[in-house]
């Protein structure tokens, strides 16, 4: 394939990151929050138990976060995500059978085995197609897609889709349906840079003991990862209590939901300006610093304060979610001692160490709800401050 060629189907498929960010690595977990007051009252699930549902998939992204990335090190692209949009489709599709709190958990958790493998694979598709430019602005790009996903999940699945297809079961089954196509996308049309010259096999003669033996050691890796954790923990503890805390406050179903909807569009807006932003200043944390700063006071503001004041609460968050994980996977690529051949395993890495945050936190804050509605919000601010101080220390390239 000629240079410009190469140039030009960057762009292509990023366009196809763009669309499985949005129907395979987000909505088929968006979509829970708002259909958890639909679910809990056909599976008689208490607050706890949602909680625990709703961090089955961070659970399994313990274990498969840097399994995945050593894969996706390995691994054709053509191969690897077509293979695991594929059983993204089937294992979300299973959630409709759920017929208990331990069915549903069981099912969340293995959509989350392959669904975390997915983002790793394609962010490190990104960064081997834009290494040389625009890094920054595809990772924004990238990241819009997952935006999307994250805005449409609460905006259109308990209020159109479900009533449109007999049940929150339906919704489950017809997002299983699309990443299905996207994986059939991938195979069709997945590729790597150069291929033609080599494969993801031959270009790596490392061993992959010694390559994670040499990942481990660097210290920007652990304090990302914690970093990550720490935010999070916050913002999934936060997405999955909202609704649920809006409706118990006399709000709408519909604009209950809405203010997730609301969170995540502005943030799909945002994340390309953001991210080009940070090419253009030379620094990322200038701009993390910032997107953990007003997220944890408007997490904090959010049990004193009402319908308005909420919604400019949620806007502001907004603008901040999904640029904070464009730019944090830069700084990964970026980091001193990440080769591109070691992109997907440094992914895996601090995804494994940040998934501990989303397992925790949101269980452990909506425990404290049985003492006020309005203290998980608290926790999950106190969470996400601390993630100030393992930001400092890091490093920029």
């Amino acid at each position: 394939m000629t240079d410009n060629l190469q140039s030009n189907y960057r762009w292509y498929l990023l366009g196809l990151a763009v669309a499985t960010g949005a129907f395979v690595t987000t909505i088929p977990l968006s979509c829970l929050p708002v259909l958890f007051k639909e679910i809990s009252e056909d599976l008689d699930l208490n607050l706890v138990q949602i909680g625990t549902v709703w961090g089955a998939a961070s659970l399994a992204g313990i274990f498969v976060s840097l399994i995945g990335g050593i894969l996706s090190d390995r691994f054709r692209v053509k191969f690897l995500l077509s293979v695991t949009c594929l059983l993204v489709g089937i294992t979300g599709a299973s959630r409709g059978l759920s017929n208990s709190f331990l069915t549903l958990s069981f099912t969340v958790f293995l959509l989350g085995i392959v669904r975390l493998i997915v983002p790793i694979s394609a962010t490190k598709t990104i960064g081997l197609w834009f290494i040389d430019r625009n890094l920054g602005l595809a990772m924004g790009i990238s990241a819009m897609g997952m935006g999307l996903g994250l805005m449409l999940g609460p905006m259109i699945s308990a209020t159109i889709l479900s009533p449109l297809l007999g049940g929150w079961r339906g919704v489950m089954y017809l997002y299983g349906a699309i990443a299905i196509i996207i994986g059939i996308l991938w195979f069709l049309f997945g590729r790597e840079p150069h291929e033609a010259d080599s494969t993801a096999g031959e270009s790596i003669a490392e061993p992959f003991r010694q390559a994670l033996s040499r990942l481990i050691r660097i210290k920007a890796l652990w304090l990302i990862g914690f970093t990550l954790l720490l935010r999070m923990g916050g913002i999934m503890g936060m997405t999955g209590y909202l609704p649920l805390y809006l409706r118990e406050q006399g709000w709408s179903p519909a604009s209950a939901d809405g203010t997730l909807a609301v969170f995540y569009g502005v943030s799909t807006i945002c994340v390309v300006p953001l991210s080009s932003l940070s090419d253009r200043l030379g620094s990322r944390k200038a701009i993390l610093f910032t997107a953990i700063i007003v997220p944890l006071i408007c997490l904090g503001l959010l049990p004193v304060v009402d319908g308005t004041l909420i919604w400019i609460l949620l806007i502001l968050s907004g603008i901040f979610m999904d640029g904070f994980m464009a730019i944090t996977a830069t700084m990964i690529i970026e980091t001193e001692g990440v080769e591109p051949k070691d992109f997907g395993t440094a992914f895996g890495i601090t995804l494994t160490i940040s998934q501990v945050g989303g397992v925790i936190a949101p269980p452990l804050g909506n425990s404290f709800a049985s003492l006020n509605p309005g203290l998980p919000f608290i926790f999950w601010a106190a969470l996400a401050a601390v993630a100030l101080f393992t930001l400092a220390p890091i490093k920029e390239r």
